[in-house]
């Protein structure tokens, strides 16, 4: 059996951690343009990391510099893009995953036109994958909102900022309608783990944010909803997925009470797939509501619109496993994507404590299939590690290649056992800035770029010896690995 014929094969990223060029061609200030690098902070220190302030975001906006926001110039692929895609290409890449900037399109996200500029660019970056046999797989929101619609509404906690991102996908679908594959918000159940870079709350002018948190969220369903709509009216043959951090979690023991924690944990995890996927709110997460007296502003329309218009496929990110308990002052806890759990002892670790768990990949699969019954596609999978580049500009990262042949062997797995798996686009193909804590690095790619987490270096690229091993991974379509 093994993957389809049509497989998609490729690797992705988002376009705050890549692309530079942040104040140039009209682009306007995003959430990520103010994330900063904390040297002084423990890298694990997620909520630290991520932390951001009505001080810090002045602080920010009258720095011009790209100092201490590495975002601001990511690997400066605005310009390099073209030796970027020839990389992919002797990759073999099906296909690859990037994100529109909405700050290149509407600067502020409130003006009437698109920003020429803008559309022009990617115009010729969709081109240049085209023309290399490589097709792109857009993400819409992918933490970088424009910075003026937290500061003047505190994001999507305001209904306003709905429109707004819709006329943004119309610009986006109608510039651009070549495009078959489109996200809409990437992992966006983390609005509750990191609400200002993903929904552009700011935590200081917030009474409640938890409430805050879900309304958010609601608003992006019922945005999300719209925009498929409208993809499927202008681009008749485009699919839309929606986007989960796939955060697996097992019980620390069998213990009842751990057993229900971990059943809490993943039940959350789930929610908000299952709006986008379903069309409708869990009964269990409207009780939760309830219980905890959040007045949610949902309309029967919103509700109407959320239920018509429900994704094609099912996106996600996996990285690691965690574990709960019911008492977890008990429990040694580590990192993971945007979370803090209990760390498995059964499990190795990568060097930002990551835990390394195949077999959850396996497992995450059989269980979203199981529950939506839709295409699923792994649109984010791979390790941070600290590469070392020899004198002679090798770089041996073996563990990186085991990492991945375990993870698509399970893949290989939960394929072969029925799982209706479109593609696999691995994080990231190339070296880049990373999304928490703003380092260069903490490196995943198979293509290593010279810059370290000051800045400096001359950004050239090179060729890790995963390069060849991927390459001959999509050459075989996994069948040698």
């Amino acid at each position: 059996m093994g993957f389809r014929k049509d497989f998609l094969w490729g690797g992705a990223v988002a376009a705050n951690q890549v692309e530079g060029g942040f104040n140039v061609d009209g682009k306007g200030l995003s959430v990520a343009d103010v994330a900063t690098y904390k040297p002084n902070v423990d890298v694990k220190d997620y909520k630290r990391n991520v932390q951001v302030t009505s001080e810090n975001i002045a602080e920010a906006i009258a720095d011009k510099t790209t100092t201490f926001y590495p975002k601001r110039r990511g690997i400066n692929q605005y310009y390099r893009y073209k030796e970027d895609i020839a990389l992919f290409k002797e990759l073999g890449f099906k296909v690859y995953r990037f994100s529109i900037a909405w700050t290149r399109i509407f600067p502020t996200g409130k003006e009437k036109l698109p920003n020429s500029k803008g559309i022009a660019y990617y115009k010729k970056f969709i081109k240049e994958l085209k023309d290399n046999g490589i097709e792109p797989l857009v993400t819409l929101s992918h933490y970088e909102m424009p910075l003026e619609l937290a500061l003047e509404y505190n994001g999507w906690a305001d209904k306003r900022v709905i429109n707004l991102f819709v006329k943004f996908s119309k610009a986006c679908f109608e510039s651009f309608p070549d495009v078959k594959y489109w996200l809409t918000f990437n992992e966006i159940d983390s609005v509750t783990r990191h609400p200002f870079t993903s929904a552009g709350i700011i935590e200081d002018k917030t009474d409640n944010l938890e409430e805050t948190e879900y309304q958010a969220l609601h608003n992006q369903f019922v945005a999300s909803a719209m925009v498929t709509k409208l993809a499927h009216e202008i681009i008749p043959t485009s699919q839309v997925g929606c986007m989960l951090t796939k955060l697996t979690t097992y019980p620390a023991t069998p213990k009842q009470g751990d057993v229900l924690a971990a059943l809490n944990k993943n039940l959350m995890n789930y929610y908000c797939a299952d709006v986008q996927s379903k069309g409708e709110y869990p009964k269990l997460i409207l009780a939760y509501f309830k219980r905890h007296n959040f007045d949610i502003k949902m309309t029967n329309e919103e509700l109407k619109i959320i239920k018509a218009n429900p994704v094609d496929f099912i996106s996600f990110s996996y990285y690691m496993s965690l574990l709960a308990a019911e008492k977890e002052n008990g429990l040694e806890m580590t990192t993971g994507n945007t979370v803090v759990g209990g760390k498995n002892p059964y499990l190795k670790a990568t060097d930002w404590g990551w835990t390394v768990d195949p077999v959850g990949l396996r497992i995450s699969l059989i269980e979203l299939y199981d529950r939506y019954q839709k295409p699923l596609f792994i649109v984010e999978n791979g390790m941070g590690a600290k590469d070392i580049r020899e004198s002679d500009g090798s770089i041996h990262d073996s563990y990186r290649i085991e990492y991945f042949k375990e993870h698509i062997s399970e893949m290989k797995k939960a394929v072969e056992s029925g799982v209706d798996l479109l593609g696999y686009t691995s994080w990231a193909p190339i070296d880049l800035v990373s999304a928490s804590t703003s380092q260069m690095s903490k490196r995943y790619g198979f293509i290593y770029v010279d810059q370290d987490d000051e800045g400096n270096g001359t950004l050239n690229r090179y060729k890790k010896d995963s390069f060849a091993w991927y390459q001959h991974v999509i050459a075989t379509n996994g069948n040698e690995l």
